[in-house]
């Protein structure tokens, strides 16, 4: 049986810009109208509301263009109001073919709002829909706020389409603009529709003010929808609108009497992008494209996948060009170790295996970040600890750094059972705490290694908030060596690799 086709019109230019805070320039919105109908396939693109500015009309002027070169003009859409013309005008000057023309779907929006009769609507609406005609734009028509329409004055709504349904328009769009409907009314309201107008395309446009969007998407397209508005990430105005990524795979998986054209590949890269672009951070355990979403963090899944991927699901990363993850921290067992230590090309016999998952434990505890890229230092960090007894150990320090003074430190030092205390001030943090220290071992009479180089660095492809290695690099006896220490603060790094220090040359 021949599949029933559903366009895609994404709105993120449109709606998605009515995202508290979030404005994009011209060349941001070129970009992502060039990603949309190119990497993502998108049918089509909503782009501006007409009138709003002279920078929305030169963004416009600049994808109409290109979009006139490449062939994709009539995939390119404007909103626009019944005006007596001035969007038409405004329109053709900016180059548009298609006008998605915003007029009143509930009675109420109609009396208190326009303080009209319906009639008198009509034949304003009427008017721009010749007008358009004359100067060869095409026009589809948003009946905004038709969710409340059909709950409070459906008699209404049904004289609206009686109407279009006579007028040359191409698409007839159905939002949810306040966000009220859930699936059960989505279907009964669409499939009303339908029935009395089999004829006509009707698109609808979903709102997430009770998380229901995607819910809302599948009974509306189960009633004959035609096609469906989405935004990337979800943006748009209060809660958002329905979000492109999560509607492409509720389709692709669960509605398999349908088809779409969209490149699932691609949609987390312009995610990305999108997310760069307005700031409007995308939540870790976003579905499909947060950080989280395809990161196992409990011992037992990755052990799972381990044995016949018994953690899989059918949202695998690589349909979205992504990689599945093992998380590293408290909840890790060894079988997210191993996972990621594959990734590296590393091995750990089982005893070095279980003292790394041990460290890695104390870290997730201490709420540290631990990476796939922090592993080998760990593993050093953890393997060099165990190469020397432990005879000297730092109890405790103070640290303190105030502006106008010198730095200084309060160490407290353990000589085998016994504690000594000391106080000294230094040109930084860990000078102060090594002259504390030099104060210590000169009441010892005893002499520390000279230190020749200090170097921190993190992970290469780690984060900020990483662990850091601290190397220091020390000459006793005319002997030159090495230690280690790793830490989130590369002062307490340098003072755990002084701490082996202490231990090698006891």
């Amino acid at each position: 049986m021949e599949k029933r086709k559903i366009e895609i019109m994404d709105t993120t230019l449109r709606d998605g810009e009515q995202t508290s805070g979030v404005s994009f320039s011209a060349a941001e919105k070129l970009t992502i109208a060039q990603l949309l109908l190119e990497e993502l396939n998108i049918d089509r693109i909503e782009i501006a509301s007409a009138r709003v500015s002279e920078g929305e009309f030169q963004a416009v002027k600049g994808i109409t263009s290109w979009a006139e070169e490449r062939g994709y003009i009539d995939r390119i859409e404007v909103l626009s109001f019944v005006d007596g013309g001035v969007s038409i005008d405004w329109m053709k000057k900016a180059g548009a073919k298609v006008q998605n023309l915003l007029t009143k779907g509930s009675m109420n929006h109609l009396t208190h709002q326009l303080k009209k009769t319906p009639e008198q609507h009509f034949s304003e609406i009427a008017q721009i829909i010749a007008l358009a005609k004359e100067n060869n734009i095409e026009t589809n028509v948003y009946l905004e706020d038709w969710s409340n329409g059909m709950r409070n004055s459906p008699d209404y709504v049904f004289q609206f389409l009686d109407f279009l349904a006579a007028q040359p328009v191409k698409r007839i769009l159905l939002p949810d603009t306040l966000g009220v409907l859930i699936p059960s009314l989505t279907f009964e309201f669409i499939s009303k529709i339908r029935t009395k107008y089999p004829q006509i395309h009707f698109d609808f446009h979903a709102h997430n003010d009770y998380d229901l969007s995607i819910a809302n998407v599948m009974e509306a397209i189960k009633a004959g929808v035609n096609g469906l508005h989405v935004t990337v990430n979800g943006m748009g105005e209060r809660a958002g609108n329905a979000p492109l990524e999560s509607t492409v795979a509720v389709i692709n998986d669960y509605l398999p009497e349908v088809s779409i054209n969209i490149k699932e590949t691609s949609l987390y890269t312009v995610s990305k992008l999108v997310e760069t672009f307005t700031g409007y951070r995308i939540p870790a355990n976003k579905p499909i494209v947060g950080d989280n979403v395809f990161t196992q963090t409990a011992g037992i899944h990755a052990d799972g996948d381990n044995k016949n991927n018994l953690y899989f699901n059918d949202l695998l990363p690589e349909r979205f060009g992504r990689k599945r993850k093992y998380a590293l921290g408290k909840t890790s067992g060894k079988a997210n170790i191993e996972k990621n230590l594959q990734e590296l090309g590393l091995k750990l016999n089982n005893e070095d295996l279980k003292l790394v998952t041990q460290r890695i434990i104390e870290l997730g505890d201490k709420k540290e970040t631990v990476t796939k890229e922090d592993l080998p230092y760990i593993i050093s960090d953890v393997l060099d600890s165990h190469t020397y007894e432990e005879k000297i150990k730092i109890e405790s320090y103070i640290l303190v750094h105030s502006k106008g003074m010198r730095p200084s430190t309060t160490l407290c030092l353990k000589f085998g059972e016994e504690i000594i205390e000391e106080n000294a001030q230094g040109d930084g943090q860990f000078d102060a705490f090594m002259n504390a220290l030099s104060k210590i071992y000169k009441s010892k009479k005893l002499t520390l290694p000279k230190l020749i180089d200090y170097a921190v660095r993190i992970p290469p492809g780690s984060s900020s908030d990483a662990l850091c290695e601290t190397i220091i690099t020390w000459v006793n006896n005319g002997k030159e060596f090495k230690t280690r220490g790793l830490d989130s603060d590369q002062t307490v790094a340098a003072i755990i690799a002084t701490q082996k220090m202490l231990n090698v040359i006891a």
